[in-house]
């Protein structure tokens, strides 16, 4: 194995590297929406994208991820590899990372990416960007960036012009945006949030010529400090938002007859063939539960049709929807923040308005 030093920034010429994660031998959509975001920024950097894939039997997916952008895929295959591991999966991809050097590492925030990752990077001495909904190599792209998300001078601020990777993710409870870097030591590390990134369409002719490499992992149960005896899975029913073609979100506004709001919302949602959200305002009074939350602190979706009932639009909702191709607002309040990214406004109580727009909705469908 080559010498690895994490402050030789020059010896990192191995691209842009993605964490492919799978799970019982299915791709997880993230891995998608990571290689399409780390195409960008590739391509950016004027070098190639590596997905590395762990497992065991876990050859035949590889080529899935050459169809969103990937150069090449690292297949690390291994029996000890077939369920996750903290040890085994930290080692493995920490000694391929030390041979090839990569230059960014890309890591989903998944259950799996949250614990991978910080270990990782401790491992590299290295630095890792958590949680992030944005990310950029080119400034000039970045500045832009800026002026649609914040309030900063773009035009009369100084940006040193580097290739460094600008990780921006949500900072003191999701009030306010951070961007950071990691200037003095590679791969510059992030985890991602899920959702966040677009995943492009698929390419076969580039599912065809993907160059997969197998690497057999220098690996044993020694190097294991635990045994998984048993796997148990558990079903419990929860909101697919991001997979959502429509969301009908509630606010605070619902506050004077939670019930009926909810109710509305799902009877809204259920003609629409959507699902409910909420703000961060509603789920933190425990009216809906967590996996229902949109936003900087939640998730962030796309969908065709975004209906936002009583959210008034703190900056910290409105970054995770403001990509939705539609978006209805129906607010009281004429001067609510939610207006200015909407593309359909009604100022009024939603109380009064909901129920017409379903029977409108209704005889439409009649």
């Amino acid at each position: 194995m080559s010498t690895f030093n994490s402050a030789d920034i020059a010896a990192f010429k191995g691209g842009v590297w993605v964490f492919c994660e799978q799970r019982q031998g299915s791709m997880m959509p993230t891995s998608f929406e990571l290689i399409s975001e780390g195409r960008k920024l590739a391509d950016e950097l004027g070098t190639k994208l590596y997905g590395i894939l762990l497992g065991h039997n876990i050859e035949g997916i590889a080529k899935e991820l050459g169809g969103y952008g990937a150069d090449g895929v690292y297949v690390c295959d291994h029996p000890l590899l077939e369920h996750y591991t903290t040890d085994g999966y930290t080692k493995v991809i920490c000694d391929v990372i030390k041979e090839y050097k990569p230059e960014i590492m890309l890591i989903g925030a998944t259950n799996i990416g949250r614990d991978l990752g910080p270990r990782c990077a401790a491992r590299l001495h290295t630095g890792l960007t958590a949680d992030c909904t944005h990310l950029d190599v080119d400034v000039e792209k970045y500045k832009a960036f800026l002026k649609t998300t914040s309030t900063i001078d773009v035009d009369n601020t100084k940006f040193e012009e580097n290739t460094n990777l600008k990780m921006t993710r949500p900072a003191f409870g999701g009030h306010l945006m951070a961007t950071i870097i990691c200037p003095r030591f590679r791969p510059q590390m992030s985890t991602v949030r899920p959702g966040v990134m677009q995943t492009q369409p698929y390419d076969e002719a580039g599912a065809a010529k993907v160059v997969v490499e197998k690497i057999t992992p220098a690996l044993t149960a020694g190097d294991i400090h635990v045994e998984i005896l048993d796997i148990k899975k558990s079903a419990k029913k929860m909101v697919d938002l991001i997979g959502a073609d429509v969301v009908v979100s509630v606010g605070r506004g619902i506050s004077s007859d939670v019930e009926k709001g909810i109710a509305l919302a799902e009877e809204l949602a259920g003609v629409l063939g959507g699902v409910v959200g909420a703000s961060r305002a509603v789920t933190d009074e425990g009216w809906l539960s967590s996996d229902h939350q949109v936003g900087q602190t939640g998730k962030t979706v796309h969908p065709r049709i975004y209906v936002a009932l009583g959210i008034s639009g703190a900056i910290q909702h409105v970054a995770g929807m403001q990509d939705s191709e539609t978006i209805i607002a129906i607010n009281k309040n004429e001067s609510a923040p939610i207006f200015d990214v909407a593309s359909y406004g009604i100022v009024g109580d939603l109380f009064k308005v909901v129920p017409e727009l379903i029977k409108e909705i209704r005889a439409a469908k009649a």
